[in-house]
C-alpha cells in the first residue's frame, strides 16, 4: 500500500478554477487576434482552450488528499499540509447535506471544519457500475477503505449505504 488519491474540491474553489480557465481562454485568444489578425480568430480560440484546458487539468490534478503510509497530504496547487495518523480517531460513510455519499474522517485537536476531513462525496449507488466514473469511485472507495483498514481505523458505515455498496458495488459491509 503505497498512496491512495481522494479528496473533494470545494465549489468555490472549482468555481475559481472554471474562472481561471476561461480567462487563459480569452488570454491566449485576443493575444492571437491581436498579433495575427482578425483572421486568426479559430487559432487564437484552438489555442486559447488549449491552454485553458492544460491549466484545469494542472489546477485540479493538484488539488487533492493523498493517503499514504506516512501521513495523509491535504494538497492545493499554493500550498500542502500533513495530518499524522495519529490525529485520525475514525471514520464514517454517511449522507452528506446535499444528499450524497460523504467518506470522511474525525480527527482530533484539528483546525479543520467541524473537525473532519472529506475524503470522498459520491451520489447514491442505485445500479451496478455503468461507466468510466461508477469504476473510478468503486476503485477509490476499495483504496481507501483498505488504506484505513491497514491503519486499524474504525469506519461506521450507515446500513442503506453498506447495503447499496455490497448488492451493486460487490464491495463487502465492514467486517468489524
Amino acid at each position: 500500500m503505497t498512496m491512495v488519491r481522494a479528496g473533494v474540491v470545494p465549489t468555490r474553489r472549482a468555481v475559481l478554477y472554471g474562472v481561471l480557465g476561461i480567462a487563459v481562454t480569452v488570454l491566449v485568444c485576443a493575444a492571437i487576434v491581436s498579433g495575427f489578425g482578425l483572421h486568426r480568430v479559430f487559432t487564437g480560440l484552438l489555442a486559447g482552450g488549449i491552454g485553458g484546458i492544460a491549466l484545469l487539468v494542472a489546477l485540479f490534478g493538484r488539488d487533492a488528499i493523498v493517503l499514504t503510509e506516512g501521513a495523509i497530504y491535504r494538497r492545493t496547487p499554493w500550498a500542502e499540509s500533513s495530518i499524522e495518523w495519529d490525529r485520525v480517531v475514525a471514520g464514517r460513510f454517511t449522507l452528506d447535506d446535499q444528499a450524497r455519499w460523504s467518506l470522511a474522517l474525525d480527527l482530533a485537536g484539528s483546525d479543520e471544519r467541524h473537525g473532519e476531513l472529506v475524503l470522498l462525496s459520491i451520489p447514491p449507488v442505485i445500479r451496478p457500475v455503468s461507466g468510466a466514473y461508477d469504476l473510478r469511485k468503486r476503485n477509490q472507495v476499495r483504496q481507501i477503505r483498505e488504506m484505513l483498514r491497514h491503519k486499524h481505523v474504525p469506519v461506521t458505515v450507515l446500513p442503506e449505504i453498506a447495503g447499496a455498496l455490497s448488492t451493486h458495488w460487490n464491495i463487502a459491509p465492514p467486517t468489524r
